[in-house]
């Protein structure tokens, strides 16, 4: 890898791990290294997009393996193995099985990348962030989950849509686990720094969150055979560039809690300042006693999870 550079290893070469090698090569981030177990799939996509770099005028050294020795000395890896739900499996298998992927590929992480920052992709997504953290004995500023980034992006795609404004212009707020119980916050959306409960009526309010919260749904029953990356390589992206770049950015992600929100041992998305140390603040913003129940209704739902994986 070239002197000076930044290093980012990506562990998975399916279309959220591709597509995030991609964004991270298109915007000169760092050299890649791509990772899957499947033998001749990332060093095949790693070469087609080196070919891609002479056309965009990208310069990063991009490589493809089967194992971890080239993951050396990594600042970041963006962890997206695993296996997606098959039908007639229920929602446990996948927990159990990804939760072993998360957690080998968290020990090869460990071992060759002991300062790097961990960010998880891999659904269900909560969970599986403390299963690296926990695998890995990194401090929690180092560990995090990608959701939030993803949940606020549809919210504001939607909202944009709806007003016929600039995506640019709106800020979208969602806490809480990825799925269904995800807490979209409307009093602190805006746009262009209107509340958004200023512009949109309740019911098509409502019918933005519900559509927020079934986002990744609605992707899947479109496709058939697959789910979204485009936006969620992005999101793991956006907080990785933050991190490299010592940002300051602010942005909803899933962080171990000690209290916070009144949540303890547990991952949950939450707003916090992302910069060279990682995550460097959780923010606290003040709650209605209902966007605090929804909070907690979503913070059980991750708690069972790691329950049935004792983590």
């Amino acid at each position: 890898m070239a002197a000076g550079r930044n290093k980012v290893t990506v562990v998975g070469a399916g279309n959220v791990g591709a597509t995030a090698a991609h964004w991270i090569a298109a915007k000169e981030l760092a050299d890649v290294v791509l990772v899957d177990i499947v033998e001749g799939t990332p060093q095949g996509k790693c070469l087609d997009l080196a070919q891609a770099a002479p056309i965009d005028g990208f310069d990063v050294k991009l490589v493809g393996a089967n194992s971890y020795e080239e993951t050396a000395n990594s600042d970041v890896v963006i962890i997206t193995a695993g296996l997606p739900r098959k039908p007639g499996m229920s929602r446990d298998d996948l927990l159990k099985t990804n939760s072993d992927i998360v957690g080998s590929v968290t020990d090869e992480v460990a071992k060759y990348s002991p300062n790097a920052f961990i960010i998880v992709v891999s659904n269900p997504l909560d969970a599986m962030a403390q299963v690296a953290f926990r695998r890995s004995g990194f401090p929690k500023n180092r560990v995090m989950g990608m959701a939030g980034v993803l949940d606020s992006a549809r919210m504001r795609c939607f909202v944009a849509e709806e007003l016929d404004v600039s995506v640019e212009n709106v800020t979208c707020f969602v806490l809480g686990g990825h799925g269904d119980t995800m807490v979209p916050l409307p009093r602190y959306s805006t746009v262009a720094g209107i509340p958004i409960t200023e512009l949109i009526e309740k019911d098509k309010l409502d019918a933005i969150i519900s559509r927020t919260a079934n986002g990744g749904a609605e992707i899947v029953g479109l496709l058939k055979t697959g789910s979204a990356y485009y936006a969620p390589s992005l999101g793991a992206v956006e907080m990785c560039e933050a991190i490299l770049k010592d940002k300051k950015k602010i942005l909803p992600c899933a962080v171990f809690l000690e209290g916070e929100y009144g949540v303890s041992n547990l991952f949950v998305g939450v707003p916090v300042k992302l910069g060279k140390n990682g995550i460097e603040q959780i923010i606290e913003i003040s709650l209605t006693n209902d966007e605090r129940t929804a909070l907690h209704k979503s913070a059980a739902a991750v708690q069972e999870l790691v329950d049935i994986l004792n983590v």
